[in-house]
């Protein structure tokens, strides 16, 4: 596997739907061409440093669980095998192999959904200060990092490249996208979490929370974007969980961390990250690949 890093493709033949904070999404016609970058956000603000093999584990991720729920939701994915991608396609095929999806063209709901199972992050930010998570009570005296009596449902605005993604409360979330719509999502959200948790604890990976969004074809709701990936959830180590302290994970939270421990102030520009940061984040990525899909990356053709 190529461990050259991809800080954005550049394919002229192609026609440039949308760029994010990771990835690249072409118009295709009657379907979109999703490249996942090395590019690594955080605090909203990319860094100027790409992860390696980053977009792989995401794209690879994704393309996991999907497969796993597909049973439960519909979700967009249409090949993630670059021999059945459009002609137009072939002459990148060595750049798109593994890091790149063709997917449905849906109607954005323009909602983030978190499902929480412990308190961390922004959420236990608000709780400190309220006892509330997007203004739902939950109990007193909760620990930093304290399991959830249940999972909770907690949506976000979806912000543009360079804004933050702002918590909401359920009542302003069903007022954005409709109580239909929004109940479907709750609904189909915490299902995925707690089947995902559960297959996760028995590798050794604790689910914090994740973050999810779902678009409409067809007046029905699907998956879109990525699914349980280590940019969308944090996973913990479960060997090393305790309460009072943010765990060890697999995720991206050690770049926060980092940045947090130099004062970073969460807006552009984005400050070096020492080679240990990338290198150790990098291998934080592949590791929790191959626990959850049994495959190591790095020895993939």
């Amino acid at each position: 596997m190529n461990k050259t890093v991809m800080l954005k493709s550049d394919f002229p033949e192609l026609s440039l739907f949308k760029k994010g904070k990771v990835r690249e999404i072409y118009d295709l016609g009657d379907t979109y061409l999703m490249v996942s970058s090395d590019r690594l956000s955080a605090f909203d603000v990319i860094m100027n440093q790409g992860i390696p093999f980053k977009g792989t584990v995401l794209n690879k991720i994704s393309e996991f669980w999907f497969g796993m729920f597909d049973g439960i939701i519909e979700n967009h994915l249409v090949t993630a095998d670059v021999a059945d991608y459009p002609k137009v396609c072939n002459k990148y095929k060595d750049l798109l192999t593994g890091r790149s999806m063709v997917v449905k063209k849906a109607e954005l709901i323009p909602l983030e959904c978190i499902v929480r199972g412990y308190i961390s992050g922004s959420g236990w930010l608000e709780y400190q200060k309220s006892g509330t998570v997007c203004g739902i009570k939950l109990p007193d005296g909760l620990e930093q990092s304290a399991k959830l009596p249940e999972p909770l449902f907690t949506p976000s605005t979806k912000a543009e490249i360079g804004d933050h993604d702002m918590n909401i409360s359920p009542e302003e979330g069903k007022k954005l996208v409709g109580e239909d719509v929004y109940s479907r999502i709750e609904d189909v959200a915490i299902k995925i979490y707690k089947t995902a948790y559960d297959y996760a604890l028995e590798r050794g990976i604790i689910i914090a929370d994740t973050k999810m969004e779902f678009g409409i074809i067809d007046g029905e709701v699907i998956l879109i974007d990525e699914l349980l990936t280590p940019d969308s959830s944090r996973f913990w180590v479960k060997e090393d969980y305790r309460t009072g302290i943010s765990p060890n994970s697999f995720d991206k939270q050690y770049v926060r961390d980092y940045l947090l421990s130099i004062d970073f102030n969460k807006q552009p520009p984005a400050p070096e990250l020492p080679n240990e940061v990338v290198n150790n984040t990098s291998e934080k990525y592949l590791e929790v690949y191959k626990k959850l899909t049994g495959k190591s990356l790095t020895n993939e053709a």
